[in-house]
């Protein structure tokens, strides 16, 4: 039976620019035994053309198709709902405003204009930036982020991501952000098992490290959850988490071994 099989990529196939020991052949496994293989990612600050260049040279052959940003599913949906005459303002780094262009999202920095205000990771967020942003709420545009991630795994530790800057909006306008695109979103889910990879969620799998975007998910969408510990979450996280995975394995590399059979029973004590 096929399978498919749902890659984060930060704290899961690599950290920085090092690979983690075994993605590479964990995942030339699984596409030997005819089983489809994903990328999914939550960083909107590079394109994905930059993520395949990046896992190419890395060792991984990937193509274009391979490849989900939080960029692409929130051009996806922008591009399902703006209407003529609307406008997105951006607060987020210049990969997240080309990849919507591209998408033939137009774009405005003018808090009067914008129908929409999307908030990515942005590491030269300012207090202007937000302050436009806010005016622009204000002004009835609609308020959507591509991802809920508060940090980001690099190596030596982890540093602020978009929950930063989500979390400064809804300060300032003391309502939640609309909707969030990249993982957790049920939208995300369904466009890639789906349209994707054209698979019933019982026969895909999702691998990542953090058990409120990845494993949320695939535990919400009917997906078998792959925890591994590489990356955010520390075995003592698991304890207070309510977002249980169905397997724990300390890394990538394990992915073939525990997936063979989709009727094998979901890990009970973590592997050692």
């Amino acid at each position: 039976m096929q399978k498919g099989f749902i890659f984060d990529l930060d704290g899961t196939v690599y950290i920085d620019n090092q690979l983690i020991d075994g993605a590479k052949e964990a995942i030339e496994k699984l596409r030997k035994r005819g089983d489809k293989v994903v990328f999914l990612t939550n960083k909107s600050i590079e394109t994905i053309t930059a993520y395949v260049k990046k896992l190419r040279k890395l060792g991984i052959d990937v193509g274009w198709e391979h490849v989900i940003n939080s960029n692409l599913l929130v051009a996806k949906y922008l591009s399902n709902r703006i209407h003529e005459g609307d406008k997105v303002m951006v607060i987020g780094e210049q990969p997240l405003i080309d990849e919507l262009t591209a998408m033939g999202i137009p774009i405005t920095d003018d808090e009067t204009e914008a129908s929409y205000v999307v908030l990515g990771w942005d590491r030269q967020f300012t207090y202007e930036k937000l302050n436009r942003a806010f005016q622009a709420w204000r002004n009835g545009a609609t308020l959507l982020a591509t991802n809920p991630d508060r940090t980001c795994p690099v190596e030596g530790g982890q540093i602020p991501d978009c929950g930063a800057m989500i979390g400064a909006m809804e300060g300032a306008t003391g309502e939640k952000v609309e909707l969030i695109l990249g993982k957790p979103s049920p939208l995300a889910a369904k466009f890639i098992v789906e349209e994707i990879l054209d698979l019933p969620p019982e026969n895909c799998y999702i691998v990542g490290d953090r058990l409120e975007t990845d494993i949320r998910m695939g535990n919400d969408y009917g997906m078998h959850s792959i925890l591994v510990l590489t990356g955010i979450t520390e075995k003592s996280m698991l304890r207070h988490s309510k977002y249980k995975p169905k397997y724990v394995i300390n890394s990538i590399k394990e992915v073939p071994e525990i997936t063979t059979d989709l009727d094998s029973k979901a890990l009970g004590p973590l592997k050692k």
